[in-house]
């Protein structure tokens, strides 16, 4: 099913992120998380495409995978990096052959030898050339990403949104947030985008906290900021894994119940392939 179609229905369409594995073991846990969230009836999932696009085969065969044989619509991530437009072009009708239908189309990060991102030539170097391109000759349903702190590398906040906004026009049809822990950072950028003119459903991206020092690490890499007083509750956790590990259920669960009571269209959670705090936040919300 395409995911635009699911953000047109009522209710609130709630979506697990997942990145391919590296060994045949994180493969067999990975089937099984996927198992395990799937009693929780999920609209979709979808599957990261790697740093260097170095999991592309990966990523098409998993998405293939969960729709045909665990039975859940699956996104496939879709990233400019290292691939020029041939390559591009090839792996997209690979995909559609294979009855693909949904694409989160990114620019990708650098691979690690580089400091900044560089596309190849005859690439692309921003992810709403790759959507114009996807669109100009395929089928595909089309997501996009957006920053409600703003993405680390544009120049500024006015210059994010309007490339934000061109992502809209040449044919995103939905918008999936980075992660985020203010809601009032969501809240503000959603009235922007809708100033701006963008009209396609906004759907926050949320990271249940598991551990300290990991969540630190990540909001660094994408510019998120965390909030004084989860900031607080984690360090009052210190080194405790359970402790922190409610923490970051408590926090994410606060933060999905307000955002429900704001309207939207529904949440896309970055699992990091595990499925307790994921479960307990999902649990939380719509349990019975």
């Amino acid at each position: 099913m395409r995911i635009a179609q699911m953000y047109a229905r009522r209710g609130p369409v709630v979506s697990f992120e997942f990145f391919p594995p590296k060994t045949d073991a994180g493969y067999v846990n990975l089937v099984r998380t996927i198992a395990d969230l799937k009693r929780l009836d999920p609209s979709f999932v979808s599957v990261t495409w790697g740093a260097g696009g170095s999991t592309r085969r990966k990523t098409i065969d998993l998405v293939t995978r969960i729709e045909q044989e665990i039975g859940i619509t699956a996104m496939a991530h879709f990233t400019c990096v290292g691939s020029t437009a041939d390559e591009l072009a090839a792996s997209l009708d690979h995909m559609q052959e294979v009855g693909v239908e949904n694409v989160l189309a990114l620019r990708g990060d650098p691979p690690r030898d580089q400091s900044s991102f560089r596309p190849v030539p005859g690439g692309f170097g921003h992810a709403d050339e790759l959507i114009a391109f996807i669109k100009s000759r395929w089928d595909f349903c089309v997501g996009g990403a957006c920053y409600p702190e703003t993405h680390p590398e544009a120049p500024s906040a006015e210059e994010d949104l309007r490339h934000c906004a061109h992502k809209v026009e040449v044919g995103a049809e939905f918008l999936i947030t980075q992660l985020f822990f203010d809601n009032r950072d969501f809240f503000s950028f959603e009235e922007k985008a809708r100033r701006a003119g963008i009209r396609v459903p906004i759907v926050p991206g949320i990271m249940p906290v598991t551990s300290h020092e990991n969540i630190r690490r990540m909001a660094s890499l994408c510019g998120a900021c965390i909030p004084a007083p989860l900031e607080r509750r984690l360090a009052a956790a210190g080194d405790d894994a359970e402790r922190t590990l409610e923490v970051g259920i408590d926090w994410a669960t606060e933060q999905c119940r307000a955002l429900l009571e704001h309207g939207v269209p529904g949440f896309h959670f970055y699992t990091l392939n595990k499925s307790p705090a994921t479960r307990r936040v999902y649990q939380a919300l719509f349990a019975a």
